[in-house]
Order: C-alpha cells, then sequence, then structure tokens
C-alpha cells in the first residue's frame, strides 16, 4: 500500500509573481501620472 503525502505548496513562483505584480503597479501609477502631467500641459498651454 502506497502512502499519500500532500501535494508541495508552489512558494518557489509566489515571490517572483509578486514582483512582477508590484512592478506593473508601479508602472501604471507613473504612466497615470505622466498623463495627468500632460493634460495639465494641454489645458495650460491652450489657456495661455
Amino acid at each position: 500500500m502506497t502512502t499519500h503525502r500532500p501535494a508541495k505548496p508552489v512558494t518557489d513562483s509566489a515571490p517572483s509573481v509578486e514582483r512582477a505584480v508590484t512592478a506593473a503597479l508601479i508602472l501604471a501609477v507613473v504612466a497615470g501620472l505622466a498623463w495627468i502631467g500632460g493634460m495639465l500641459c494641454t489645458l495650460l498651454g491652450w489657456q495661455l
């Protein structure tokens, strides 16, 4: 009779996935701030 072993948790890829998600969120925030800055520059350019 064979013994049942529980499956090993996948913890090796978890830090790399978290790192990728964090990098994507930071990139999205930077892109959003750049877009807002561009819109402000455009609006101020039209006002002058």
